[in-house]
Parts: C-alpha cells; sequence; structure tokens
C-alpha cells in the first residue's frame, strides 16, 4: 500500500497525514485513491471519536499533483474519474459524524483548499499561505472548491481569490473565516490535538452530530433540518452519557439557584 497519506490511532483519536513532502503533498491518483478507501474505513469506523488532518513537510497541500498528470499518458476523461474518487473521499469526511480538525502549514493551493475544508475546524500556522492558482495554468476549480470556498468566506471573497493571482496570509484568512485560529508554527501540532481532545473529553459524539447537522443542513431545505434536529436530539437524549450529563447539570443548577443560609 502506498505511503502517501498515513493514518496512526490512539484510542479514539484518528491522524490522517498527508505524507509526499517532496510534492508539497500534492495529490497524484495513487493518493487520490487511498483518500477516498481511508475516508470510508475512518468515517466507517465506531471506535473513532475525532479525526485530526496534518500534513508532512513543510507545505499543507499544493493542489493536485499537475506535474505528474502531465508527465502520464492521462486525458481529461482520466482527470475527470479521478476527481470523481477524490471527491468521495471528501464527501465521507465532509458528511460524517466525526468532527475533524485540520493543522495547516506552508502553502495551501488549488485543490488543496477542498481538502483542507473537508475538515470542521482549521488551526492554521502563521506561516501558512492560501492561494487558487487554477486558472493560471487553465484549469476550473475542483475537489469541493466551488462550494466548500464560498461556505467558508462568502462568495464575493471566493471569487476574489478564484478570478486574481491573489494570495492570502494566515491573518487574512483568519479575518475572512476560512481557519478558526492561527498559532505560531511551533503549537500548530499542539493545539490541533488540544481541540481534537477537547471533542474527545467531553460528549463529542454529540459534537459530530453537532458538525454532522450543519454541513448536511447546509444543502437541504429549512423542513428537512428540523426534522433532522428533532431526530437526532431525542436520540441522544436517550443516550447513557447524555443522560449522566444532564443529571449533572440538573444538580449543578439546583445547588446554584438554592437560597444561601445566614452566616
Amino acid at each position: 500500500m502506498s505511503d502517501s497519506i498515513l493514518v496512526t490511532r490512539e484510542g479514539p483519536l484518528a491522524r490522517v497525514t498527508f505524507n509526499r513532502p517532496a510534492s508539497l503533498n500534492a495529490m497524484d491518483f495513487e493518493m487520490g485513491t487511498l483518500w477516498r478507501d481511508i475516508a470510508h474505513e475512518v468515517t466507517g469506523d465506531a471506535s473513532v471519536g475525532a479525526v485530526i488532518l496534518d500534513a508532512a513537510g513543510p507545505a499543507f497541500c499544493a493542489g493536485g499533483d499537475v506535474v505528474a498528470m502531465a508527465g502520464a499518458p492521462a486525458g481529461g476523461d482520466d482527470v475527470t474519474a479521478m476527481a470523481h474518487v477524490i471527491h468521495e473521499g471528501i464527501r465521507a469526511w465532509v458528511l460524517s459524524d466525526k468532527p475533524i480538525v485540520a493543522a495547516v502549514q506552508g502553502a495551501v493551493a488549488g485543490g488543496g483548499l477542498g481538502l483542507m475544508l473537508s475538515a470542521d475546524y482549521i488551526v492554521a500556522s502563521e506561516s501558512a499561505k492560501f492561494v487558487s492558482k487554477y486558472a493560471n495554468i487553465g484549469l476550473t476549480p475542483d475537489l469541493g472548491v466551488s462550494t466548500l470556498l464560498p461556505a467558508a468566506i462568502g462568495q464575493r471573497r471566493a471569487l476574489a481569490l478564484l478570478l486574481q493571482d491573489r494570495t492570502i496570509d494566515a491573518e487574512t484568512a483568519l479575518d475572512w473565516g476560512l481557519v478558526a485560529e492561527v498559532v505560531a508554527p511551533g503549537e500548530l501540532a499542539a493545539r490541533a490535538e488540544a481541540v481534537a481532545r477537547f471533542w474527545l473529553d467531553n460528549a463529542t459524539a454529540a459534537f459530530g452530530q453537532a458538525k454532522r447537522l450543519v454541513r448536511v443542513g447546509a444543502h437541504r431545505s429549512f423542513e428537512e433540518n428540523l426534522a433532522d434536529e428533532a431526530a437526532s436530539i431525542g436520540a441522544r437524549f436517550d443516550t447513557e452519557e447524555s443522560k449522566l450529563r444532564i443529571a449533572a447539570f440538573a444538580a449543578a443548577s439546583r445547588k446554584q439557584s438554592a437560597p444561601k443560609e445566614n452566616a
């Protein structure tokens, strides 16, 4: 099996690591197939409570490996077929009930934006840079960029990135809402893990359902979303974890509201 993406487990925490640092983690056909397979494997594993998406080397992901595509005997039909494969992986991550945090450093270009945005919470290094570059080489957005990017930062800002040769830095990405946090390079891995551990130390299944409701809800009718919300909260209410947490919350509330005796 290719080692272009590594998967490691620490109990309920799954870490998915892009591992083609010499190519700035650009995704070739083999890596794209692995991405899809890993997405189905991890999101379908009930023992996984949270996911960290990160990358080896100086860059998070430079998008599709255009150099490899140009040197391979592949045509437009092959590229379309591979886009569908990678999209299947993105869809699995986005629509799953696993909360995902991405740790992002260096360049995030082209389809790398879509891969990054398959995560629900993004922590970026101060060194991170974000750029489209699609039109520069005569191509159009893929890997969910035309949907996930405007959902994150709004249509006008998405168009500013896609229609101009513009690179934004981490602080601008934070201001635009493209990322959730910006930290010093040496703090990136620890902060991403802290986010994942926060989920795992609390009601990670509830966080996962909240993420799923928001992600799936963006593409359904209001009525469908309300029905899903009602079903989801009822299902969570019947879990042992929720019963214990609700009881603890109620006990704490009663204690706070009880009249205090005079000294």
